[in-house]
């Protein structure tokens, strides 16, 4: 059983192309993947509206979209990738544990298909959110 962490994309982002872990630019996004790293996660992946599942390391050029704006529909099919895509990476979505830093709509459809899925900040304001990552790191 690994410990896999999800991190939702922001929109600040750089203005270049840039390693995904350093393309986003919010201070939420700073510090969930700063909490993910000190828990000492099996793997750490950014949910991106655009690419789906991205690793840290991963090059990518800055782009403007999101979940929040999507229809349900689209925020289905969009989950159904990042599924395939957490299958390719050969994690168990049964046995892995699946913490999620991320708002309802990057997680509603995902949290579904998982077997063991945690939300530390749910139902936390953006304000609480950045206090629970700087408490906790």
């Amino acid at each position: 059983m690994r410990k896999i962490v999800l991190i939702s994309c922001v929109s600040k982002k750089k203005n270049c192309v840039a390693k995904a872990e350093d393309l986003y630019q919010s201070a939420l996004f700073k510090g969930a993947l700063k909490y993910a790293k000190a828990m000492n996660a099996d793997r750490i992946y950014i949910l991106s509206a655009l690419h789906g599942l991205l690793e840290l390391h991963q090059k990518i050029a800055p782009y403007n979209k999101t979940l929040n704006t999507m229809k349900a529909k689209e925020r289905k099919e969009w989950s159904e990738k990042v599924i395939r895509q957490l299958i390719e990476e050969r994690l168990d979505l049964e046995q892995d544990i699946f913490i999620f830093l991320a708002g309802k709509k990057y997680r509603e459809y995902l949290a579904e298909e998982i077997g063991k899925v945690q939300v530390p900040m749910e139902g936390l304001t953006i304000g609480k959110q950045l206090k629970f990552l700087k408490e906790n790191t």
